[in-house]
C-alpha cells in the first residue's frame, strides 16, 4: 500500500480521537496511582499533585516512552501475518483502542484502579484472535503478563512491608523518634536517589544518549549521585530539619499548655485535696449538640426542646426512645445511654490515633521524601504505562506514513506529547476518584507509610523490569498499600472488601478488553473489509 494513502486517512483521524479518550481514561485511572498516597497522607493537595504529575508524566512519556510503545505495537503480535493487509491491522489497532478506552472509563467510574498495560494487552490479543486466530498471538509474552497479576502485588507488598517494619522498629516506635530519624535521613535520601537514578540512566532515553552508557557506568553514576545527595543531606538538610522540627514541637507544647484542662471524679471525693484518678471512657462517635428553640410562653425558663430530635449521636442511634425534655432545673441535661454505643478507653483511643497519624516530628522527616519518590514514580509511569495507551495509535500512524506493517520508523515525539495531553486532561477532570481509593479508602496512609509504599513499589518495578518480568505499576502500588496497611494496623486496617473488588477487576481486565476488542474488530471487518 502507498504511504499517505487517502483511503486510510479516516481510520487515522478516528484513531487520534479514540486514543485521546483512552489517554483520558489512563490519566483518570492509572496516573492516579503515582500520587494517590501523597494526597491521602495530606502531604500534597490534589491540585499540586495534578500539577507535578502532569509535568513528570509527559517528560517520562517523551524521554523513555518510545521503548514500551515499540513492545506494545510489535511485541505481542506477529505483525508479519498482516503483510499486504495493512488496512486490517489498522482496523485492529482501532478495535484495541476502543476496547481499552471503554474498560478504562468503566473502571474509573467505579473507582477501581486497573492496569493500563493489561487493558491494552488484552485488547490487542482480542482483535488478533478475531483476525488471525491463535497463531497471531505471542503466547509466551502473554503468559508472563498473566503471571505478573500475582507476582506484582505480592513482591511489591513484601518489599514495602519489610521497609515499613524496619522504619517502625528503628524510628517510629521510639519514644523520641526525631534523632534516630535524622541519623537515618542521609541514608534514606541516598538510597531513594540511587534507586530512581539507576532506573532512569540504565538503558535510558536515546534522546539524552543514556542508551550508550554501559551497565557498570549506570551503577557508578547512581552510587555517585546517592553518595553526594547523602552528604548534602547530612551537612545541610539535617541541621535545618532539626531546627524546624524543634520549632514545630515547641509550638505544639505551648498550644497544649494553653488548653483548658478539667479533672473529673465522683461527687464523694470532690472536696478531697487530692482526689484519686479515674480513667474516663470516651464515646467513639462524636456527639453533636441537641438544638433547642426559644418560646416566650414556655414554662421551662423560656426554652423547650426542638421538634426534631435527630443528630444526637449521628448515625446508628435510635433517639426516639430518649426523652430530651429539660425540666425547670437548669443544671439537668439530656444524658446519653451508653448501652447503645461502643465505649472505648482512653488508652485504646490513643493507640488508634498513633496508628492513624504520624507524630509531628515523623511527618516533618518523611513528607518531602514521599513527594520525591512519588515524582520519580510519576516519571517512570509516564515512560511505561502512558506510552502503552498510544501504542496502537503509533502503529496506525506508522502504517499510514510508511505504507507497511513493519513500522520501522521511530516513535514520533509529537504523538507522545499528544498522549501526554490526553492523560493530563483525564487526571485533572476525573483523577480524584481513583486517588481517593488508593490514598484513603484502602487503608489510612501517613507520610511515613506513604514513603515506604512509594519506595517499595518503585524498587520492585525497577527490579522486575531489569530482569525481564512484565510488571504492572498499578498492581505494585495496590499490593504495597495493602501490605503496609496490614503491617501498620493489623488486619482491621485494610478494607478487604474493596481489595477483593480491585482484584476481581484485575482478573477480568484482560478477558473483558479482549472480548470488547474482538467484537469491535468483527464489526469493523463486516463494515470496511
Amino acid at each position: 500500500m502507498e504511504p499517505w494513502s487517502p483511503e486510510l486517512l479516516p481510520f487515522v483521524i478516528a484513531g487520534f480521537i479514540i486514543a485521546f479518550i483512552l489517554a483520558f481514561g489512563v490519566g483518570a485511572n492509572d496516573v492516579a496511582n503515582s500520587f494517590g498516597t501523597s494526597v491521602g497522607s495530606r502531604v500534597l493537595s490534589l491540585r499540586n499533585a495534578c500539577i507535578i504529575a502532569t509535568i513528570f508524566e509527559v517528560l517520562g512519556a517523551i524521554l523513555i516512552g518510545y521503548k514500551v510503545s515499540d513492545t506494545v505495537r510489535k511485541g505481542i503480535l506477529d505483525v508479519s501475518l498482516y503483510n499486504n493487509t495493512e488496512k486490517e491491522l489498522m482496523l485492529g489497532s482501532l478495535a484495541a483502542l476502543g476496547g481499552s478506552s471503554i474498560w478504562n472509563l468503566v473502571a474509573t467510574f467505579f473507582k477501581l484502579p486497573i492496569s493500563g498495560t493489561h487493558t491494552i494487552v488484552g485488547a490487542t490479543v482480542g482483535f488478533s484472535l478475531c483476525a488471525r486466530g491463535f497463531q497471531g498471538v505471542n503466547w509466551v509474552t502473554f503468559g508472563k503478563i498473566v503471571g505478573s497479576w500475582f507476582v506484582s502485588p505480592v513482591l511489591s507488598g513484601i518489599m514495602s512491608g519489610v521497609i515499613y517494619l524496619g522504619l517502625n522498629h528503628f524510628i517510629l516506635k521510639k519514644e523520641k523518634p526525631l534523632e534516630p530519624g535524622l541519623r537515618a535521613l542521609p541514608f534514606i535520601y541516598g538510597f531513594t536517589l540511587l534507586v530512581n537514578v539507576f532506573s532512569i540512566v540504565h538503558d535510558g532515553p536515546k534522546m539524552l544518549k543514556f542508551d550508550l552508557i554501559p551497565w557498570w557506568g549506570s551503577i557508578v553514576i547512581s552510587v555517585g549521585v546517592g553518595f553526594i545527595v547523602a552528604l548534602i543531606v547530612q551537612l545541610i538538610v539535617v541541621p535545618r530539619q532539626r531546627k524546624s522540627i524543634h520549632a514545630v514541637l515547641a509550638k505544639e507544647a505551648t498550644k497544649q499548655e494553653n488548653e483548658v484542662k478539667f479533672t473529673f471524679d465522683s461527687s464523694d471525693n470532690s472536696r478531697s485535696p487530692s482526689p484519686p484518678s479515674r480513667e474516663l471512657s470516651v464515646i467513639e462517635k462524636g456527639i453533636s449538640p441537641t438544638t433547642y428553640t426559644f418560646n416566650g410562653n414556655s414554662d421551662c425558663n423560656g426554652y423547650i426542646p426542638a421538634e426534631t430530635k435527630t443528630n444526637l449521636l449521628g448515625s446508628g442511634l435510635d433517639t426516639t426512645s430518649q426523652s430530651l425534655s429539660v425540666t425547670n432545673n437548669s443544671s439537668q441535661v439530656p444524658l446519653v445511654n451508653t448501652n447503645q454505643m461502643k465505649v472505648i478507653s482512653m488508652e485504646e483511643l490513643t493507640n488508634k490515633k498513633e496508628v492513624d497519624s504520624d507524630r509531628p516530628e515523623v511527618k516533618g522527616l518523611f513528607s518531602f521524601l514521599q513527594i520525591l519518590t512519588a515524582t520519580f514514580g510519576s516519571f517512570a509511569h509516564g515512560g511505561n504505562d502512558v506510552s502503552n495507551a498510544i501504542g496502537p495509535l503509533i502503529a496506525l500512524w506508522a502504517i499510514y506514513t510508511e505504507g507497511s506493517v513493519a513500522q520501522n520508523s521511530p516513535t514520533p515525539i509529537y504523538i507522545l506529547l499528544y498522549g501526554g495531553l490526553g492523560i493530563s486532561v483525564g487526571l485533572w477532570v476525573w483523577g480524584r476518584r481513583v486517588i481517593q481509593t488508593i490514598g484513603e479508602d484502602l487503608t489510612k496512609v501517613t507520610p511515613s507509610s506513604g514513603f515506604t509504599i512509594e519506595i517499595g513499589s518503585a524498587f520492585t518495578v525497577l527490579l522486575a523490569s531489569k530482569i525481564g518480568l512484565p510488571i504492572s505499576t498499578t498492581h505494585c502500588k495496590v499490593g504495597s498499600v495493602v501490605f503496609v496497611g496490614w503491617a501498620k494496623s493489623s488486619r482491621q486496617g485494610v478494607d478487604w472488601k474493596l481489595f477483593r473488588n480491585i482484584v476481581i477487576a484485575w482478573v477480568v481486565t484482560v478477558p473483558l478488553t479482549a472480548g470488547i476488542s474482538a467484537l469491535l474488530m468483527l464489526i469493523f471487518r463486516i463494515a470496511f473489509m
